[in-house]
């Protein structure tokens, strides 16, 4: 079984696979609990358009892909705050128009090719040691703020007016929270790809829900079911010969009809 670690693209995929289910497995505790839990696939999708402007103006397309991601997450919050709009109204206007955006601007360009394609559905063999160090650096800072204002995430999560009257910052944590959610995201495609992100984001805190513990608890074992999706899709992506993305969800999706199953008995 080992061998499969003899190849270097091998070595970085699991390696940014395990930094990508971490950090979506604990940002993921707190998109579900906020309700927010198709903000992961709109910021997915308007990911892709920073990721098609990068491979048609000669960008690195995941940087790009962090920085569309971080306005239309910014864009989000802003119209629900201000406009008083529903949440799923504006991310499904978003969802679809943002791949509508990418699709043309891929199309114009002439770059609908498999470079696209492996933002889509993921790839193990794109991810460079260069990805590597920018999932790592911006993965660690997106961490930290997530821990450092846990405590407080979780109050507005549990419920938002509340925790406006005990004087905590809602707005500022919103914004927060949004920002990175869409940075994890924007990381994440290059890996899982963006049809597929939402599932590992959302799907293990499910899964986690299930067994009804406390909130570190859900976290800790969301963390652990979203580890073991990313080492036993990665596994069978290898020897199969199957899209990584794909068997990442797949196994996401295991766990997820397990835990079902063992929490109603």
């Amino acid at each position: 079984m080992f061998e499969i670690f003899e190849y270097d693209f091998m070595q970085r995929a699991f390696l940014a696979g395990l930094i990508i289910a971490i950090l979506a497995s604990v940002s993921g505790t707190f998109v579900v609990l906020r309700r927010y839990s198709m903000i992961s696939e709109t910021l997915a999708h308007s990911a892709l358009v920073g990721v098609a402007v990068g491979l048609v103006a000669g960008f690195n397309p995941l940087w790009m892909a962090v920085i569309v991601a971080i306005c239309s997450a910014w864009l989000i919050e802003y119209l629900r705050s201000a406009f008083s709009l529903y949440s799923d109204a504006i991310m499904a206007i978003l969802l679809s128009g943002s791949l509508a955006v990418a699709v043309v601007i891929v199309s114009l360009g002439g770059a609908f090719n498999n470079s696209l394609f492996s933002y889509l559905f993921g790839s193990i063999l794109s991810v460079s040691v260069e990805d590597i160090y920018t999932i790592a650096f911006f993965g660690t800072i997106s961490l930290v703020l997530l821990l450092s204002f846990s405590k407080e995430l979780y109050f507005v999560a549990y419920d938002e007016e509340v925790a406006q009257t005990n004087g905590i910052q809602v707005r500022f944590l919103n914004f927060l929270l949004v920002t990175v959610v869409a940075i994890i995201i924007a990381l994440s495609i290059r890996v899982v790809g963006s049809l597929l992100i939402g599932a590992l984001m959302v799907i293990p805190t499910i899964a986690a829900l299930q067994f009804r513990v406390g909130f570190l608890p859900t976290v800790l074992i969301s963390l652990v079911f979203a580890i073991f999706s990313v080492i036993f899709g990665m596994t069978l992506s290898f020897y199969f010969s199957l899209p990584s993305g794909a068997t990442i969800v797949l196994s996401v999706l295991g766990v997820f009809i397990i835990s079902l199953i063992v929490s109603k008995k």
